[in-house]
């Protein structure tokens, strides 16, 4: 793995590289901000419209899926969504670092909404009634005490899928990008791949060896670089779309006990 994917340029010594990069992730988000709101108009301009934009994209995302109630919630999906996508997309400028092509990284992020969503809940119903929904929605009684208790390992093995699911399908598709853009750059290199074949003066390699070196450019530039933007975005929608679902279920079930009231 190392010899394809090689070591960033930057490097902080006894500090692992995701995260430094994460700090740097940090940086870039704060100083984008700062520089949005040094000087707000009335007539945003610039930085502050794109700010803006921004803002009102989450803020609509909020409303659509969990109702005027999930504005609260902003800061925590905004704050998500900005950081794993400029997390993403750092990958690309070269010599750089994916922070979300590390687990620890993504599982710091799921472990984050895990522990958030679970608090909403119980802070809504109360713990009794939230444990209490874990075990379904059918009422007690004696003839439904053993599928309620079934049900309760259930309920919860599928509540801890759920940060798992987020932290490994951010992580693999980050990570199975950059292997894949690797494994061509190590094809294409100069040491021992078509580009070094094609230098060599043999007529076989100045032939096959550039016209693979060709190819393999145009593919990279046309196609896998276009499509790890595209990955980069679509991930972190996926993620904040899936925040939002689970904040949205455990204030659902909070509305529904008080109507059951």
């Amino acid at each position: 793995m190392e010899q394809i994917l090689h070591a960033p340029i930057f490097r902080l010594p006894g500090i692992p590289d995701h995260v430094t990069y994460t700090w740097l992730v940090m940086l870039i988000l704060l100083g984008f901000f700062i520089a949005a709101t040094r000087s707000l108009q009335l007539v945003p301009s610039g930085l502050q419209n794109f700010a803006e934009v921004l803002v009102e994209r989450f803020l609509v995302l909020l409303d659509d899926v969990i109702g005027h109630e999930g504005r609260r919630y902003f800061p925590l999906v905004a704050t998500l969504g900005l950081f794993i996508l400029t997390a993403n997309l750092l990958g690309l400028v070269p010599g750089m670092e994916t922070p979300t092509a590390n687990l620890n990284t993504t599982a710091a992020c799921a472990l984050v909404v895990f522990c958030t969503y679970h608090w909403i809940g119980i802070r809504k119903q109360g713990l009794v009634t939230y444990l209490n929904h874990l075990t379904g929605p059918m009422p007690w009684s004696f003839g439904m005490a053993p599928i309620k208790l079934l049900m309760f390992p259930i309920e919860v093995v599928s509540h801890l899928a759920r940060p798992l699911s987020l932290s490994l399908r951010l992580f693999g598709n980050m990570t199975g990008g950059h292997i894949l853009l690797g494994v061509i750059f190590f094809l294409v290199g100069l040491d021992h791949g078509l580009l070094g074949w094609a230098l060599s003066g043999s007529l076989g390699g100045i032939v096959l060896g550039g016209l693979g070196s060709i190819v393999m450019t145009v593919f990279t530039v046309g196609f896998l670089i276009p499509l790890k933007i595209l990955v980069a975005f679509l991930q972190a929608f996926i993620f904040v779309m899936l925040t939002m679902l689970y904040i949205a279920g455990a204030l659902e079930e909070a509305e529904h006990h008080a109507e059951h009231h």
